[in-house]
């Protein structure tokens, strides 16, 4: 296989991140500057970034399957491209859990959580613009490990931001289950940002 048929792999890698950061930009915003009368523009911003990364994914699998080789093993490929658009698929849906649950107010440990997610997901992004290169790269290991950490901070975040909603003995039982619903989902974000750390990680080792 040429060097630039190879090449259409790894630049779709980083396009498909590249829409999970656009998307956790987005999401990022709309908690910093909240309107509940805006939630549906935003809600259809964020599907247009989504479903752009949709057809990335297609694009890889379509050209996948005429391929006579391929420069990584061809399961490996399928699943970093499920995996990388699966952070955008979450970006999304706490944003429907915030519409769902209609959201009023923004509670401050979202937009800390989210924040990371941020990190996470431009992480992901240099890892994979690294991974192009991963025979050569000496900093790829760096990107994996800073994504552990991120992932770990998002963990702790999560605990702390739920023990506080649930001691909170005066918030109606609804407020609980609404933002139990939407820490849980942003805590899905940044692991689905490690799940694609750990799969290219695997993928190094591999072809080492």
């Amino acid at each position: 296989m040429s060097k630039k048929q190879d090449a259409f792999y790894f630049q779709n890698f980083i396009e498909c991140a590249e829409a999970a950061c656009s998307a956790a930009k987005l999401l990022k915003k709309t908690l910093n500057d909240f309107h509940i009368e805006k939630i549906s523009d935003r809600i259809s911003e964020i599907h247009q970034i989504e479903h752009g990364a949709d057809e990335k994914k297609h694009l890889i699998v379509d050209k996948l399957a005429k391929a006579f080789i391929a420069p990584i093993e061809r399961e490996d490929i399928v699943a970093l491209s499920q995996n990388i658009d699966d952070i955008t698929d979450k970006i999304e849906d706490v944003l429907i859990r915030i519409y769902i649950n209609h959201i009023e107010e923004i509670q401050p440990d979202a937009i800390s959580l989210m924040e990371v997610v941020l990190k996470c997901c431009e992480e992901v992004r240099t890892l994979l613009e690294d991974f192009a290169d991963f025979k050569h790269s000496k900093t790829l290991k760096d990107h994996i490990i800073r994504i552990n950490a991120l992932e770990e901070e998002a963990d702790q975040l999560f605990i702390s931001s739920m023990h506080k909603l649930h001691a909170n003995a005066d918030k109606n039982p609804l407020h609980i289950i609404a933002w139990r619903e939407i820490y849980e989902y942003l805590e899905k974000c940044s692991d689905a940002c490690e799940h694609v750390a750990d799969l290219v990680e695997s993928v190094v080792m591999k072809n080492s």
